[in-house]
């Protein structure tokens, strides 16, 4: 079995992030370094949420569901 996660960063700029990976600190790490296009100008980051899945189907499922509108609204409420 290969474990998946979603992860959510907060941005300093208050922007989150939401992903997917099967290796969390590789990931973190390529963040950091910015190699993330789309996080490299968020002026630095917290991680602030990780879920366990346990396929790549579930975690893009759960990923696509953060993404989505009602799923963006849950995230804001909780991370603001």
């Amino acid at each position: 079995m290969n474990n998946w996660f979603v992860y959510i960063l907060k941005g300093k700029n208050g922007q989150l992030y939401k992903g997917i990976t099967n290796n969390i600190d590789k990931r973190l790490h390529q963040h950091e370094l910015g190699q993330s296009r789309t996080t490299k100008n968020m002026g630095g980051f917290d991680l602030v949420h990780v879920e366990l899945c346990n396929s790549r189907l579930e975690a893009r499922k759960l990923e696509k569901f953060y993404k989505s509108g009602f799923g963006r609204e849950v995230l804001e409420e909780l991370f603001k």
